[in-house]
This record gives structure tokens, sequence and C-alpha cells, in this order.
């Protein structure tokens, strides 16, 4: 017999509880929150070190992929990371405090404001980038390259025809 992986179990529970409702809905949907799960555990590690949140990285790491100025609105911020206009003013005050972004009034529209990295920001989210990146690769050096790259074919492959695409993305 192979061996079996956690979501296995959980799948063969809900088989016996309810026969013929779980199918590969629920085994794909498991397995993907469940690689999630591993490789967040590790950054929120590697973070914490750090002294951020996960949240907080998100912030730094979008705002440094946004190239200099490395600013973004805070709406702009809120709409990439799915975060609310509340929760985002929270993490934006909290890495206010911790000198890492500044905010700045827009002006050419006074309703609007502009939120940037500092320079320390700037060597902070650089740092922290390397760092979950280094915790994730360390997750993938036991597993065997061709491993990795089958499912990176399969997962891009699912989310395109699940209609998670570059043109989807460019209409939202």
């Amino acid at each position: 017999m192979s061996t079996r992986d956690i979501t296995d179990n959980i799948l063969a529970t809900w088989r016996r509880e309810l026969p013929g409702v779980v199918g590969d809905e629920m085994a794909i949907a498991k397995r993907a929150a469940r690689l999630s799960a591993i490789f967040s555990e590790r950054v929120s590690a590697e973070l914490a070190r750090m002294q951020l949140t996960k949240a907080e990285y998100e912030i730094l790491a979008v705002l440094r992929a946004a190239g200099s100025p490395f600013q973004l609105r805070p709406s702009d911020l809120a709409g990439r990371l799915l975060l609310s206009s509340g929760g985002t003013s929270n993490l934006l005050r909290r890495l206010t405090e911790a000198g890492l972004v500044e905010r700045e009034a827009d002006q050419r529209d006074a309703r609007s404001s502009w939120v940037r990295l500092t320079k320390q920001g700037i060597k902070v989210a650089e740092q922290a980038v390397r760092a979950a990146s280094e915790a994730q690769a360390a997750l993938l050096r036991t597993i065997p390259s061709q491993t990795a790259d089958n499912a990176i074919k399969a997962l891009r492959d699912l989310l395109i025809a699940l209609g998670d695409t570059n043109d989807q993305a460019a209409s939202t």
C-alpha cells in the first residue's frame, strides 16, 4: 500500500459518513489548503522572528513589488490583498508607527492619499521577502525537482481551467 497523506484520511472519513458525496472537488480543495497551510506556517515563523505579521509582510511586499517610488493608494493595497478598508487602515497605522511606511496626501485628489515605504521599510521589505522565499525553498529542498515541476504545471493548468488567468485579473 502506498503512503497516505492527511487528506486521504479526511476523505475516507467523509466517504464513510456521506457515501457518494465526496469527490475530486474535496480532494483538490483540501490538498490545496494543506499545502497553503504548510507554506504559510513556515513563512509566518520566519516573519515572527522579524516581528512582522503575515498581513504586515504582505503590505510591505506589495509596496516593494510596486517598484520605485514604492507607493500605492490604500484602496489599491486593500484590493490587491483582499483586505477591508478598516483592516488596511489598522495595518498601515502599525507600519507607520514602526517607521516602515509613510502616508502622504495626493496633491491631485484631496480625497486620496499615498502609502510609501520609508528607507527602513524598503530594507525590511527586502529582508522579509528574502526570508519568506528561503523558508519556502527550504520546504522544497527534499522534494525531487520533477515532482515540484509537475505540481507547478498541474496547479497552473487547474487554475487556468478555472478561469484564473491574466486576462481575468486585468478585467477585475
